[in-house]
């Protein structure tokens, strides 16, 4: 049982940066594969970074490669998820995720994850 918190959203000007967090409460918090996933109106929830349970390899979307950056820190129970040189095709509802299961390139995939956060709203303007 996770439960997961999503907090720092809001609204930035195209070219800034954000930081969301995403705290976890539970006791296996470093047995988990962490992902971040977003959904814009209308659209497909999709893939956008995940982080392996040591924090040793992370995977990106190539549309956010080279302006996102995720990061675990397992004594904190909390991923981060750095967004830099933010676009308007940024803005979405971006939620964090946590899967048990190992099953390989199983980070693409929101249905190999166990748990997810309430989201957290991004709005990039133009």
């Amino acid at each position: 049982q996770v439960q997961l918190v999503e907090s720092g959203g809001g609204l930035v000007q195209a070219g800034g940066s954000l930081r969301l967090s995403c705290a976890a409460s539970g006791r296996t918090f470093s047995s988990y594969v962490m992902g971040w996933f977003r959904q814009a109106p209308g659209k497909e929830r999709e893939f956008v970074l995940a982080i392996s349970r040591s924090g040793g390899n992370v995977y990106y979307a190539n549309s956010v490669k080279g302006r996102f950056t995720i990061s675990r820190d397992n004594a904190k129970n909390t991923v981060y998820l750095q967004m830099n040189s933010l676009k308007p095709e940024d803005t979405a509802v971006y939620y964090c995720a946590a899967r048990s299961n190992t099953y390989y390139s199983g980070h693409y995939s929101p249905g190999n994850y166990d748990y997810w956060g309430q989201g957290t709203q991004v709005t990039v303007s133009s």
